[in-house]
C-alpha cells in the first residue's frame, strides 16, 4: 500500500497511467496493480519515469490476467517495446513477485 503523499507527488504520472490503461481497455484489477507497481519503483529521473510507467502497465496487466502485448503497451505509452522488455521483470521482482519464466 502506498501513502496518499506518494499518490499526490506522482499524480501527473498516475493520470498518464490511467489514460494508457483506458486506451488499452484494461480491467480495474490490472490498473490497480500497475499503479502499485509504478509507485513501488518510481525512478528519480523524469526521463525514466515514462518507461517504468509503461513497464508497470505491462506487468500489471500480466499479474491481473488481463495481459496485453508489449507492443500494444509501448504504442499506447509512446515508448519502445524494447524498453518495456528490459524493465518489466525487474519491476515485478522489486515488488516481491516472481516473473514468469517463459
Amino acid at each position: 500500500m502506498h501513502s496518499a503523499r506518494d499518490r499526490l507527488e506522482y499524480e501527473p504520472w498516475l493520470e498518464d497511467l490511467e489514460e494508457i490503461a483506458t486506451e488499452l481497455e484494461l480491467e480495474d484489477d490490472a490498473r490497480s496493480c500497475a499503479i502499485d507497481l509504478f509507485l513501488t519503483d518510481v525512478p528519480d529521473a523524469d526521463r525514466s519515469k515514462r518507461v517504468v510507467l509503461a513497464a508497470s502497465v505491462y506487468a500489471g496487466s500480466l499479474v491481473a490476467g488481463d495481459g496485453r502485448t508489449q507492443r500494444a503497451v509501448a504504442d499506447a505509452a509512446d515508448v519502445s517495446r524494447l524498453s518495456i522488455q528490459q524493465r518489466w521483470k525487474d519491476i515485478l521482482e522489486r515488488a516481491g513477485l516472481e516473473p514468469p519464466r517463459w
